[in-house]
């Protein structure tokens, strides 16, 4: 860390914390530092030998480097701040509206952005005059049956819209003259009017006034809005306002958002009120004018802040500022968000989900997306040649053997099978499907290794009566010196028609069996899969490793402060609740999560007192005490070796150093 009158944050702050005594003589270790960083940028745990790798680099502009260095992962950054953005926005997967069409989700437009890195203006801009991808957002929800005026589409927008953008509560005007702050039922309506398609009567506490609204911004001196023109036009003109270079509110708001996310607390608070007085008006400012200065770059803000000796401070439990007159001491110790934390037990175990929650098209961000080219050129085999007509009920067991130059970094993995398949690698678990009409991908480099390979698949074509079947497969290494590899499926494959015992191991002798019967290329009738492969092509970028934000919520993650987004939620609840440590001790849905990641560890050729280290290594960020690794080799040492494994995700999972980011 630099000197605390080198940069600018800390040069502010420098006589607050003169004027408060607050000591700032010490900053956190580096290995706290990059738990912090991690999860605050990309929302995972750094990988055991990259968080090494740090903590004995000299450079003294390493922890910069870090931070630039995370910013700079795209994808990454995407899934992590999505479940961010969903909340503010409203944006989600299944729920109210979504069905009959009173809702429409922008989850592509959205990744597309953050992993764009689009200014904050032009963001906005899109957003409050949006294009087809992001109509979403202004739509709202159109609530079944009668509903008060206040909830009214138009109504939505103008709410919305004031308050993430502006930090204006508008709620209370929407109904009446406001009692919280000086906004009036006039001032609501006159923006609501922007998206209503004929002219509003305002409406009080429901009932009609006989009065119709005008059409302003709440800030019409940003901005005029032609009451005369067309619905396009207003929309546009007020676009134009909101993000007016002369409207200081709309950075202020943001980079105070930004900083209670990384700190606990915002400089104004509660982030929604910016009339509020701000505990530093001129750190506010400063962040507020740099990023207008900077093009309105949100990474250029995140980079500014995480780099200053402030974010660098030790952590401070709650109580601890709960002062009558706040006084900022330093980051606030905060818990993992739900996503982080399954996120986090899926960085553990390896077992991440295999699809997103609904196949989404992730507009504009086709750089990280394999194009078809990419594909291995593999065919649909079977244990007969004319399978592709007619084939007995039944399964069939696959071989391959191959040798790999190195541990590959990447082992991009498409499956597809008529009727349903289960892969195995080296004997570990790797995927599994049951929809032929699906391609299914997956990274399973961890389960592969330098030098000789197995994989195994056992395919079955389900019914009663005989029917097309067939497998196909590719697989596609990458290496760490930028080297490929390809194994497909094709006649090299050795097949057999009987369940053998230990047929899947890797020391099984395949060389009296069958080779495989090669049917067709990906396209062949009746499967004509190409076109599927065009449709889900964005899920080759994640490697069949869909993070929880874009998932469905479970009742795991709504226990741990997932709301439902039907209303915008700035920030989540950060206290404990007795229904988070039910969901954490006695739920189903993580008593699953950890059953079937200790599945896919226990299978694996890894000792278990050695796995349990690494683990509480992944998990922590630091090695174990030797009290800490007597307990993990006891919990090692038992006979069933899944058991153990549950045993000490379990034990890892609970302690609070894992949930807490520090």
């Amino acid at each position: 860390p630099g000197l605390e009158g080198g940069h600018p944050i800390d040069r502010l702050l420098k006589p607050y914390f003169a004027k408060h005594n607050v000591d700032t003589g010490k900053v956190v270790s580096d290995r706290i530092f990059a738990r912090r960083v991690y999860l605050d940028t990309i929302g995972l745990l750094p990988p055991v030998e990259e968080l090494e790798a740090f903590v004995a680099d000299t450079d003294a502009e390493k922890r910069r480097k870090l931070v630039r260095r995370l910013l700079a992962d795209r994808k990454s950054y995407a899934e992590h701040w999505l479940a961010f953005w969903n909340d503010i926005l409203r944006n989600d997967y299944a729920g109210t509206g979504y069905i009959d069409g009173g809702r429409k989700q922008i989850t592509g437009w959205l990744y597309g952005s953050l992993f764009n890195n689009k200014p904050y203006d032009e963001f906005v801009y899109e957003l409050v005059n949006p294009t087809e991808h992001s109509q979403g957002f202004t739509k709202g929800i159109v609530w079944r049956g009668v509903v008060n005026a206040s909830q009214k589409p138009q109504m939505q927008a103008a709410q919305h819209i004031s308050q993430i953008f502006m930090g204006v509560n508008l709620k209370c005007a929407s109904c009446h003259d406001s009692f919280i702050n000086d906004w009036s039922l006039a001032d609501a309506y006159a923006l609501a009017s922007v998206y209503a398609d004929k002219p509003l009567e305002m409406v009080e506490c429901d009932k009609p006034t006989g009065k119709i609204s005008d059409v302003r911004f709440i800030h019409p001196e940003l901005g005029k809005i032609d009451p005369k023109a067309d619905k396009a036009t207003r929309i546009r003109q007020l676009a134009e306002a909101v993000t007016s270079p002369n409207n200081g509110r709309l950075s202020r708001t943001i980079v105070n958002r930004l900083w209670a996310r990384f700190f606990g607390r915002g400089l104004v608070e509660p982030v929604d009120e910016m009339e509020n007085e701000s505990w530093n008006t001129d750190l506010l400012d400063l962040l507020a004018s740099d990023l207008a200065d900077n093009s309105h770059d949100l990474k250029f803000t995140m980079e500014q802040i995480m780099t200053s000796r402030a974010y660098q401070l030790p952590a401070v439990n709650g109580s601890e500022q709960a002062e009558k007159e706040f006084v900022f001491r330093g980051p606030l110790v905060r818990r993992m968000s739900a996503e982080q934390f399954v996120d986090a037990i899926a960085t553990l175990t390896g077992n991440w989900k295999n699809s997103p929650a609904k196949k989404i098209k992730f507009d504009g961000a086709n750089l990280e997306k394999k194009k078809d080219t990419d594909v291995p050129e593999a065919n649909w085999i079977w244990s007969n040649a004319d399978a592709a007509k007619n084939a007995n009920p039944g399964s069939a067991y696959f071989r391959k053997s191959f040798e790999l130059p190195g541990k590959p970094k990447t082992a991009d993995v498409i499956v597809s099978a008529d009727n349903t398949f289960v892969l195995l690698v080296n004997h570990r678990n790797g995927m599994a499907g049951n929809n032929w009409k699906e391609l299914k991908f997956r990274n399973l480099a961890d389960r592969f290794k330098a030098g000789r390979n197995v994989v195994t698949v056992m395919a079955t074509n389900s019914g009663e009566d005989a029917s097309p079947a067939g497998l196909w497969l590719g697989i596609r290494f990458q290496f760490e010196d930028g080297s490929t590899k390809e194994v497909i499926s094709d006649k090299t494959w050795k097949v057999n028609t009987e369940d053998i015992k230990g047929w899947n191991k890797p020391e099984y002798d395949d060389s009296k069996w069958a080779t495989a019967s090669e049917l067709g290329g990906l396209d062949v009738a009746p499967w004509r899969l190409a076109k599927e492969l065009k449709v889900n092509g964005s899920d080759l970028a994640f490697g069949g490793k869909f993070r929880e934000s874009l998932q469905n919520k479970t009742a795991l993650t709504t226990a741990r402060g997932r709301p439902n987004r039907e209303q915008v939620t700035t920030q989540r609840p950060s206290v404990a609740t007795t229904l988070q440590a039910l969901a954490l001790t006695n739920g189903e849905v993580l008593s699953r999560i950890i059953k079937d990641g200790a599945a896919a560890l226990a299978n694996g050729e890894e000792k278990q007192e050695r796995l349990a280290k690494r683990l509480f290594h992944l998990a922590l960020g630091r090695g174990p005490t030797e009290a800490e690794a007597g307990m993990l080799d006891g919990l090692a040492g038992g006979e069933n070796a899944k058991e153990s494994v549950e045993d000490i995700l379990w034990a890892v999972a609970m302690l609070p150093e894992f949930q807490l980011i520090y």
